[in-house]
């Protein structure tokens, strides 16, 4: 794996780069030398966060962990990915190229974990709105995210909360080479 650590809002010492390359190498048994694996750890007054993305095949794996000690984070990010990996190993495997192998080796698992199934459907009239009406919609509601119609663009949005307390928006795109 190619490690890069970058800091934001925080200068990263020699120390925490070989503390965060030293865990992360842990993953090194289930990628190729060449997977880039990208992480960004950043503090925002208490908050330390350590960020992990390893993009490959198609498919992305991200873990993001926030605590007050910047070598917490680092160890509950590598828990967290390596959670993702146990969990999805089969559905990342048929993604892969049998010719072109991403992940050289899966981890051993007792026992495999009940998949989560869907419990319950909710329908709802879509409508027309403006995104800081549909942000007003999802407090009033009090969920975390909504989905609606933007008046402007007359396409299917999704305004959600951030764990920074600001809101998020998605816009969907639909991408001609991911056929």
């Amino acid at each position: 794996m190619k490690i890069t650590v970058t800091g934001k809002n925080l200068s990263v010492t020699p120390a925490l780069k070989e503390t965060a390359e030293k865990k992360l190498k842990k993953l090194d048994r289930y990628f190729r030398e060449d997977t880039p694996v990208n992480v960004v750890l950043s503090v925002d007054g208490y908050r330390q966060t350590c960020e992990v993305t390893i993009p490959f095949a198609r498919v992305t794996l991200r873990g993001e962990a926030m605590t007050q000690d910047m070598y917490a984070s680092i160890d509950e990010v590598l828990e967290i990915l390596e959670g993702q990996i146990r969990r999805h190993r089969t559905r990342l495997s048929k993604r892969l190229r049998p010719e072109q192998p991403e992940i050289v080796a899966w981890p051993e698992e007792e026992e495999e974990p009940a998949a989560p199934k869907i419990v319950r459907t909710k329908r709802f009239a879509i409508k027309p709105m403006m995104t800081e009406e549909a942000v007003l919609q999802m407090q009033l509601l009090g969920h975390d995210f909504f989905v609606y119609l933007n008046a402007q663009t007359d396409e299917v949005n999704v305004v959600y909360l951030r764990k920074d307390g600001n809101y998020g928006l998605i816009e969907p795109t639909f991408d001609e080479d991911d056929e």
